[in-house]
């Protein structure tokens, strides 16, 4: 596919977007781009959801994920469905109860200054290298297919994205990216659903026997009972139920969309609508990798990484039509990614460490332009992320994410588990020591447990053992 057809449809799918942040944008205020006037119907927040979570990673790494761990990853979406439900019955009546606009604002008042900083730093840290991990990934592909052919630096690749995001963002903020996400994971899953019906057709295989051939290949497989894999059955499914909770539950990006619909039991029917609806989704996607290896093995596909599966298939082996839809699905999956967190770390950072919500003396107009001029630099952030990670990418982008999420998210868990399951206080100053020290003991655990286990390896639960080195770093610390 020409380089100038993909900037077309990229450029044709913007202009889309544009509009509807128009529409959603007008009269907008600090309230709207907080919390959106909590007036975001449920059903609207429950779908766009599925787009903010999945975004560009799942639409292009978890296919060719299937390729080494088969579908072991449902194991894990289980885990997810079980951490969902603790998340609309514990963590939501807690935030609507205190009528919470940064869910770090928690800490302060259960444990004091120093927590609720480190809580709301960390949060900074893993959204920021999460975000621009997924919009590495997608801005990558771009290069490769479009701008390379045309001498286009990388960062100036990067840069056309990042204001992009910045142009439909910075006014509705969680209002505009309510209604964008809708329309965003409505193309992404056309996206997917074409593109099996298109390589079926190519492959002169009808959908039933497609359905037939993977659930007697070795592909369909989900229990993995090793004990010493990474993807062993029991690993995935407790690291699937403590990723949802402290990447969901515990991360402002996505809480700041249900704290956005009008009341909690809305918020808790978004959240189970939002699970259940994530099962099927992620079913979906893996049929999609299984279905592109059947393609690679009988038109023998050579592809350098796992992430390049799907778009070298779809661009240079399928249909141009078949291009073109891949690519709106891909633009689909990238934007939900970038634009919530952009929206959640401009919050986060107004309202937990600039103080917004106190500051009742300052004028709206004056509140306006420090946000804005937060919404740009933290963009220019993630913008240098984004060129470092070019420059050291080596393995699947959907496994840096959760490796970076087990160490940055462990400490929220282990802060938030303390605060809700105990009545003790802690000693606030001590409480970054604790943050900090966890996620080292984590990492040294992790080098060294082939050699101190007997071969064991640890994968996703590893989040929830950081999580509990938290709760008994802050047990030690307790004040009588």
């Amino acid at each position: 596919m020409s380089p100038i057809i993909i900037l077309s449809v990229f450029i044709a799918y913007t202009i889309l977007l544009f509009g509807v942040t128009y529409i959603t944008s007008r009269k907008a205020t600090g309230e709207t781009f907080f919390i959106g006037n909590k007036v975001s119907p449920w059903y609207v927040v429950a779908y766009g959801m599925i787009g903010s979570l999945l975004s560009g990673v799942t639409f292009m790494s978890v296919p060719g994920w299937v390729k080494d761990t088969q579908f072991s990853y449902m194991v894990m979406v289980a885990g997810y469905f079980v951490g969902y439900s603790a998340i609309a019955t514990i963590l939501l009546p807690l935030y609507y109860r205190l009528n919470l606009t940064s869910i770090y604002s928690y800490l302060e008042q259960r444990f004091g200054f120093w927590t609720y900083k480190t809580g709301a730093g960390f949060f900074l840290l893993s959204r920021t290298l999460g975000a621009s991990l997924r919009m590495f990934l997608v801005v990558n592909v771009f290069q490769v297919f479009v701008f390379d052919a045309w001498g286009v630096p990388f960062w100036v690749t990067v840069l056309i994205f990042i204001t992009l995001i910045i142009l439909y963002t910075y006014k509705g903020g969680i209002k505009t990216i309510v209604w964008t996400d809708t329309l965003q994971t409505t193309f992404m899953l056309l996206g997917v659903v074409l593109t099996i019906l298109f390589i079926c057709n190519n492959l002169n295989i009808s959908l039933r026997d497609m359905i037939s051939q993977i659930w007697h290949s070795d592909s369909s497989n989900m229990i993995v009972t090793d004990w010493h894999a990474k993807n062993n059955f029991l690993k995935y499914f407790l690291g699937g139920v403590f990723i949802s909770i402290t990447m969901t539950g515990l991360d402002q990006e996505m809480m700041q969309k249900t704290l956005s619909c009008r009341n909690l039991h809305e918020a808790q029917i978004n959240m189970f609508t939002f699970s259940s609806l994530l099962i099927f989704v992620n079913l979906m996607f893996l049929f999609l990798g299984a279905v592109l290896l059947i393609y690679v093995n009988t038109h023998s596909v050579q592809v350098a990484t796992t992430d390049a599966l799907f778009p070298t298939i779809a661009l240079q082996y399928l249909s141009p039509l078949a291009g073109i839809v891949f690519l709106v699905g891909l633009i689909s999956a990238a934007y939900p990614s970038a634009d919530g967190a952009l929206t959640s770390l401009t919050t986060s950072f107004c309202i937990d460490f600039l103080n917004f919500n106190k500051l009742n003396k300052i004028a709206e107009a004056r509140k306006q332009k420090i946000r804005y001029t937060v919404h740009v630099s933290i963009a220019f952030v993630m913008l240098l992320a984004i060129i470092i990670f070019r420059e050291i990418n080596d393995k699947a982008v959907i496994d840096k994410i959760f490796t970076i999420a087990g160490y940055t998210y462990g400490p929220l868990l282990g802060f938030f588990s303390f605060g809700l399951f105990t009545s003790l206080k802690v000693r606030d100053k001590l409480v970054p020591f604790v943050a900090i020290s966890s996620p080292i003991a984590c990492y040294i655990l992790s080098t060294y447990s082939a050699q101190w286990l007997g071969g064991y390896k640890f994968g996703f639960e590893l989040l929830l053992i950081n999580g509990m080195l938290t709760f008994l770093g802050l047990f030690l610390i307790r004040r009588n």
